[in-house]
């Protein structure tokens, strides 16, 4: 059962809350901020506060925050405020409050808040399990996703980690591929020994078992000495094949033996060389379809293809893009010594409409561009290619996308369509609140309330106009 409490100095408004709830959650009501003593309640889920109360003995929005998670760590908080009251309550939800309701709430915009408290909840405690239980500090920025189809592979990494399971990562080229492989290495128990990556498609054909294998002095033109190869080196650690659907067929021959008997010979050796590797292996082509058309040994592919792990598209994560392209613009802050601080409304909206063909590399390369470009804090419209956005900056149309159902793909539209048309509203406007709703026929409060789901911020439209 969940447990919220309403903080107000107006029992009629906790009356109020504890009527908008269903019998699933067990309300409080409180009459003052926070109680003068008690130990920290960690029972509470959410609470609701009206923006009086949680001022009423600091004048510091982030300081009352503060003292309230103080007394209630594991609540997610939510201010309640009246119209005239609403920048107050902008200024909480910036201070880390989760969201903001306007009197009177209505029935179905409470509904909302609470499913998305409830989600956030679910969220952040599978990835307080995956922190708390597996991954080392250095890869807690990789599993921080929002994506289930991502979650489904730092699961799947985290059963075959520890094991010396041959593993074939599967996906289109950009998606990660070789980061998954060094994360399996990493929590491995050879975490300790080399991890060595051989991109098999850019060494030419005549030189990939010379790679792999090593060669004796003499083996042919050119080997003036033994060289040891990519095995060998991998010895006791982890070896990554990439684009292991390139290899030719003599080369397969060559590691299914090693596979099946973890011994190799060097080119132009005849001695038998033990090796301890545990191999991944990754390919962006349908290996199936390679085998059925004779370019790939099927008994090879049954090797290989022990443990599978499909490495979804960006398209299909498209949650984790604001996440990805606030980490890289942090990253190229560093390498490019720019402040960068975020993303154009219209950007954004862009970013997650984009069908990424290159995936999150590509993404990558367009951030990258873009700080290059950039000359103020905002990456703007003009920062980027002209095939994500015209010359005016306006999402470029994309097709309609039938593989959501109707209910879901009408969702994304209207809320891409209102977006835009605020952003455009509030630009010729300047950011005037009050011109902005006459122009749209809805009433400031309405207006408000869209701005805040859309994250917009009125500021930004004034600096323009200023600018």
């Amino acid at each position: 059962m969940r447990k919220m409490l309403v903080i107000t100095r107006d029992g009629s408004r906790s009356e109020e809350i504890g009527g908008l709830l269903g019998r699933e959650q067990e309300v409080r009501a409180e009459p003052v901020a926070v109680p003068d003593v008690g130990a920290p309640d960690r029972d509470v889920d959410t609470l609701f506060v009206d923006v009086e109360s949680l001022l009423a003995r600091n004048r510091s929005v982030a300081k009352a925050l503060s003292s309230l998670w103080t007394q209630y760590p594991s609540a997610a908080i939510v201010v309640m405020a009246g119209e005239e009251q609403t920048g107050l309550a902008v200024d909480a939800v910036k201070a880390g409050a989760f969201d903001y309701l306007t009197h009177p709430i209505e029935k179905a915009e409470f509904d909302l808040i609470a499913d998305k408290v409830r989600e956030s909840d679910v969220l952040q405690s599978e990835l307080d399990y995956l922190r708390g239980q597996f991954w080392n500090e250095d890869s807690l920025e990789y599993v921080d996703t929002r994506s289930k189809a991502m979650r489904d592979v730092f699961v799947k990494i985290r059963q075959v980690a520890g094991t010396r399971t041959t593993v074939l990562l599967t996906g289109e080229t950009g998606t990660g591929k070789s980061l998954i492989a060094k994360l399996i290495h990493a929590h491995s128990n050879r975490k300790s020994q080399p991890f060595i990556s051989v991109h098999c498609g850019a060494i030419p054909d005549t030189l990939v078992e010379s790679e792999l294998f090593g060669h004796e002095k003499g083996a042919f033109t050119g080997a003036v000495r033994r060289k040891l190869g990519k095995f060998e080196l991998a010895h006791g650690g982890t070896i990554f094949l990439d684009e292991i659907g390139t290899v030719s067929q003599s080369v397969q021959v060559k590691l299914l033996n090693v596979i099946q008997e973890r011994m190799i010979q060097r080119v132009g050796g005849e001695t038998d060389v033990p090796v301890d590797v545990r191999i991944i292996a990754a390919t962006n082509e349908d290996m199936n379809d390679l085998c059925e058309r004779g370019k790939f040994r099927r008994d090879l592919f049954y090797r290989l293809n022990v443990f599978p792990i499909r490495i979804p598209p960006l398209r299909e994560r498209r949650e984790d893009i604001p996440r990805l392209s606030e980490a890289f613009i942090q990253q190229f802050n560093g390498l490019l010594n720019t402040e960068v601080k975020g993303i154009h409304p219209h950007v954004l909206d862009t970013l997650l409409e984009y069908e990424w063909p290159g995936n999150v590399r590509e993404l990558e390369n367009v951030i990258e561009r873009a700080c290059i470009l950039e000359t103020g804090d905002v990456l703007q419209p003009e920062s980027f290619p002209p095939d994500l956005l015209d010359t005016q900056g306006e999402v470029v149309t994309s097709p309609v996308k039938t593989s959501l159902p109707l209910k879901e793909a009408r969702r994304i539209t209207v809320d891409k369509f209102e977006r835009q048309y605020l952003s455009s509203l509030l630009e010729q406007c300047g950011g005037v609140i009050k011109d902005a709703a006459q122009r749209a026929g809805v009433t400031t409060r309405q207006l408000s309330k869209l701005m805040s789901r859309h994250s917009l911020d009125k500021k930004e439209f004034r600096k323009k106009r200023n600018s």
